[in-house]
């Protein structure tokens, strides 16, 4: 049977949450392979909203078992208060399983992390200090800690004492910072052994058990394709690769396993943090955008820079991704507008390019080459198949879907989970 990747395909929020909540009662198990709680799913079910930032959004769906895999990087303080606010609204959290090769968010790491980007100034890169690039920077240096070190106190306190000896001459020299104490964390993720226990298990050896037993395993990335570490709009992207690349490593499963990777699309594009963004709107047009379409971050409720549609960052997208469907979010947000541009190419220097740039300093110039489409008045909110939609609506659709490089199988038009459109079978 098949495994399922879930890919952002602009720089993320774009709706991941109601995408893996559509398929969840379709699904078997629902992985979290990359990323920490710097990103947010939101998922509303009838008149419940739900936040998720790092526990997967299958978790939602009493049939699926959810996981996180040797990908992600754990907070394990906010796990364990994320997993205690789902739990007080009656949501089974039991069947979680998480990856004991997880790397786990120390003190230090967010430490570093924020004020290392506070002295940046304008050079900063707009993360959301909440340490998850230290800590996949020392997973890459080999000096991380994972989540079954927190099982062998001898392991964690050599680890811990290691980390400390130089995080603490960086925190307490170079930025004029207290250090922090070895036995106070030593102690704290102790504590947290036994509570991690229940859950941990071998998850590459699970999901490939899985699939080997004809089950349906959906992989769930946070972020999106432009912020991909080896991919993105690089330095302005995240520490670990969304891409349908990284779901393998990511969850320790074969590409071979992959059968379909889904795209998800805003009908317009935003993005969080600083770094190049060609059809960002400065006008009341983008704060028309950023209000219609409730545009804060989940995690941080930061704003969203808000532009229109760039068909070149989707065809990006699809070519790194392989991306075989695409789930096109928010369209209900356009409806009342008399002519919506899509960004189809750009101008540099004069010269058309209808590709992203090959280089940073050329995607940093670049200035959107419009085309027109004709908007619509209707609200489509309560729409439930494409012959429904405005003609207009339909157009808009189809013109992306030519534009992007891969079918669109479903369209989002409200938040609900019945608000969506599928073309096509996701699963």
């Amino acid at each position: 049977m098949p495994a399922i990747t879930l890919v952002g395909a602009q720089w993320g929020d774009e709706g991941k949450g109601k995408a893996t909540d559509l398929v969840g009662n379709r699904v078997d198990y629902v992985v979290r392979y990359q990323g920490g709680n710097n990103a947010g799913h939101t998922v509303v079910i009838g008149d419940e909203k739900y936040a998720l930032h790092l526990l997967p959004s299958g978790i939602l769906s009493p049939d699926v078992t959810p996981v996180i895999a040797n990908g992600v990087v754990i907070d394990p303080g906010v796990l364990f208060e994320e997993l205690r606010g789902l739990q007080e609204r009656g949501i089974d959290t039991e069947r979680l399983v998480i990856s004991a090769n997880a790397h786990l968010i120390m003190p230090y790491h967010r430490a570093l992390d924020k004020v290392s980007e506070r002295f940046l100034g304008k050079g900063r890169i707009g993360t959301t200090g909440r340490g998850i690039g230290p800590t996949y920077a020392d997973k890459i240096s080999r000096a991380g800690v994972r989540v079954q070190d927190t099982f062998d106190p001898k392991i964690l306190r050599k680890k811990i004492e290691l980390a400390l000896n130089d995080k603490n001459q960086i925190l307490t020299k170079v930025y004029n910072r207290r250090g922090l104490d070895a036995e106070q964390i030593i102690e704290e993720y102790l504590g947290y052994a036994e509570m991690l226990r229940p859950y941990v298990a071998d998850t590459s050896l699970l999901l490939n058990q899985a699939l080997d037993d004809g089950k349906t395993v959906f992989l769930e990335g946070s972020q999106g394709t432009l912020l991909d570490i080896d991919h993105g709009t690089y330095p302005f992207v995240t520490s670990s690769s969304p891409t349908s690349g990284g779901a393998c490593a990511g969850a320790g499963i074969g590409p071979t396993r992959i059968t379909r990777v889904i795209g998800i699309l805003k009908a317009y594009t935003t993005r969080v943090g600083s770094g190049p963004f060609p059809t960002e709107l400065f006008d009341e047009q983008g704060e028309w955008l950023r209000r219609q379409g409730g545009e804060y971050g989940v995690t941080t409720g930061r704003n969203r820079r808000c532009g229109w549609f760039d068909a070149p960052i989707a065809r990006y997208a699809t070519r790194i991704n392989g991306i075989t469907d695409f789930f096109l979010t928010k369209m209900d947000v356009l409806s009342g507008l008399d002519r919506i541009p899509v960004c189809v190419g750009y101008e540099i220097d004069g010269e058309r390019c209808d590709e992203i740039p090959m280089t940073q300093t050329d995607f940093h110039h670049a200035v959107p080459v419009y085309e027109y489409l004709d908007g619509w008045n209707e609200d489509i909110s309560h729409v439930r198949t494409f012959d429904e939609l405005p003609k207009n609506a339909q157009a808009y659709v189809r013109t992306l879907e030519e534009m992007s490089g891969a079918q669109i199988s479903a369209i989002g038009v409200g938040p609900g989970r019945d608000q969506t459109l599928e073309l096509r079978p996701l699963v």
